[in-house]
């Protein structure tokens, strides 16, 4: 899961993709990038925060009306700055891109581009392959002159080869900027317009906070299926290419989407209350004699805060969060989640001391997060610690995108509630049922049908993923697992 940032303007776009990624970041903390265009394309990109990659120099190179930004979040390869985004090339015209989600035949299409098309992919990142099969595209597109529809077939090509979960945007030297959304729009994709300008500038972002906070307003999200292609005299062109069930990821709104945002015209603010709401009739019915209720922040607040509404009981903000620490989930490595989970987090004895206490929770992955904090609950005075999820159990991996790409990773695979619960140190585990989550987000957009929900099922909407590739990546998992080192609490 990355973030992704495009936009077109008549003024300077460095100082607002940087403002831009800054509410990306939670998306993705192990690399970023700033790509911009003055017929040149000046590119700055690296390791770590948004905040340490980029200072005054870069800011002052970084010229033009047109550019890229991106945050990764890796899930597989070795972390390097070679695969950190946006990526150019240098034919047809000039191309450049970022994209957000995971390309299950990554390699496959990698061999193929060296072998008939002599062409060599460097990385290990989805994104250079599906920026050559554009130009591949486009290339053979434009040989008769170059229209929006060059665009959209050279799109509809990469629909057609590309397989997977991909939301993109690309550039294109003095022609302009086109994004596009796969067919099922597993991975979010916005668009919003700024007229105060002479000229209305466009931007294109994976979460709305983005566009609101830049000040793009006319928000709405990229169809699935679609390209929007913004020329370099603004107009836009947009086509449906490709049509297939809407599949949006579900996990968006239970932990990775930050809650001021709307996807799908899903605010996910509202969803996670709408989620607390759903597991709160659950609780009730569980019989638990409860004291207090506490979140552990930040995601599962406001599902912790209508349950405790809904049941009228106590809510206490138990644990402390330490903000200059990363989001755990998101860290390479057990070690590394393990020793930060504990710097990250910290209780209030006060709120446990002699109490049976609730913990809410958006998920429950690995069971690390879960010990550690139940361990503290215990070592606080809980009599009684409960522990529960607002999402189902996710027991299957995810090959679009999140970072839990193997069976072995899950708690809840092949176990149930009572023996998660005594792994984790919980007197009882209590999940939220999967069909109740589903209806829950979907709650305020009854047209989303549907959602992915892959990692709590093991049915993967795209169609394209078979056994044999969840092999390999659990063979490339072990390949790249981060060699064990120290936490640096800097980062």
């Amino acid at each position: 899961m990355c973030g992704v940032l495009g936009i077109i303007s008549s003024e300077a776009v460095v100082g607002k993709l940087y403002a831009g990624l800054l509410t990306l970041q939670h998306r993705g903390q192990d690399s970023a990038g700033i790509l911009t265009y003055d017929g040149h394309y000046h590119l700055k990109k690296g390791n770590g925060l948004v905040r340490d990659i980029f200072d005054e120099h870069h800011v002052a190179r970084l010229r033009g009306n047109i550019g890229l930004g991106h945050t990764r979040y890796p899930t597989v390869g070795e972390g390097t700055g070679e695969d950190a985004q946006p990526f150019w090339l240098n034919h047809p015209y000039g191309l450049a891109a970022a994209h957000n989600g995971n390309v299950v035949n990554f390699y496959e299409l990698k061999r193929e581009l060296f072998e008939k098309s002599h062409k060599i992919v460097n990385s290990n990142n989805d994104v250079e392959v599906i920026l050559n099969v554009f130009a591949e595209a486009l290339e053979r597109t434009v040989r008769t002159g170059f229209t929006p529809d060059s665009v959209f077939s050279a799109v509809r090509q990469v629909f057609r080869r590309v397989k997977g979960a991909y939301s993109a945007v690309v550039h294109i030297a003095d022609k302009g900027l086109v994004a596009f959304r796969d067919p099922y729009g597993v991975k979010p994709l916005l668009c919003g317009v700024d007229r105060r300008q002479i000229m209305p500038a466009f931007a294109f972002a994976s979460e709305s906070v983005t566009l609101d906070l830049l000040g793009f307003s006319e928000v709405r999200d990229v169809p699935a299926g679609s390209a929007v292609f913004i020329d370099a005299q603004r107009a836009v062109h947009e086509r449906k290419l490709q049509a297939a069930p809407f599949r949006p990821c579900i996990f968006e709104y239970i932990y990775f989407a930050r809650p001021d945002s709307y996807l799908n015209r899903i605010n996910v603010y509202q969803a996670r209350v709408d989620l607390g709401r759903a597991l709160a009739h659950r609780i009730k019915k569980s019989g638990m004699g409860i004291d207090v209720v506490v979140p552990v922040p930040d995601s599962s607040r406001p599902a912790a805060i209508e349950i405790a509404r809904l049941l009228r009981l106590k809510y206490r903000e138990g644990l402390v969060k330490n903000r200059y620490i990363g989001r755990t989930f998101i860290m390479p490595g057990d070690q590394a989640r393990q020793k930060s989970i504990r710097h990250k987090l910290n209780p209030i004895a006060d709120i446990f001391q002699g109490k049976d206490v609730m913990i809410v929770d958006d998920s429950i992955v690995r069971g690390n997060t879960s010990r550690s904090i139940i361990q503290m609950a215990r070592q606080a005075g809980a009599r009684r610690v409960y522990f529960v999820s607002y999402s189902a159990p996710l027991t299957h991996p995810c090959v679009y995108g999140i970072d839990m790409q193997t069976r072995a990773e899950f708690i809840a695979s092949g176990a149930d509630a009572g023996e998660i619960a005594a792994r984790i140190g919980a007197d009882r585990v209590l999940y939220q049922d999967i069909r109740d989550m589903e209806q829950a987000v979907r709650r305020q957009n009854p047209a989303v049908r549907s959602f992915c929900t892959a990692c709590f099922t093991g049915q993967y909407p795209t169609g394209d993923v078979s056994r044999s590739y969840l092999e390999q990546i659990e063979r490339e998992r072990e390949l790249y697992k981060p060699k064990q080192k120290e936490l640096d609490l800097t980062y």
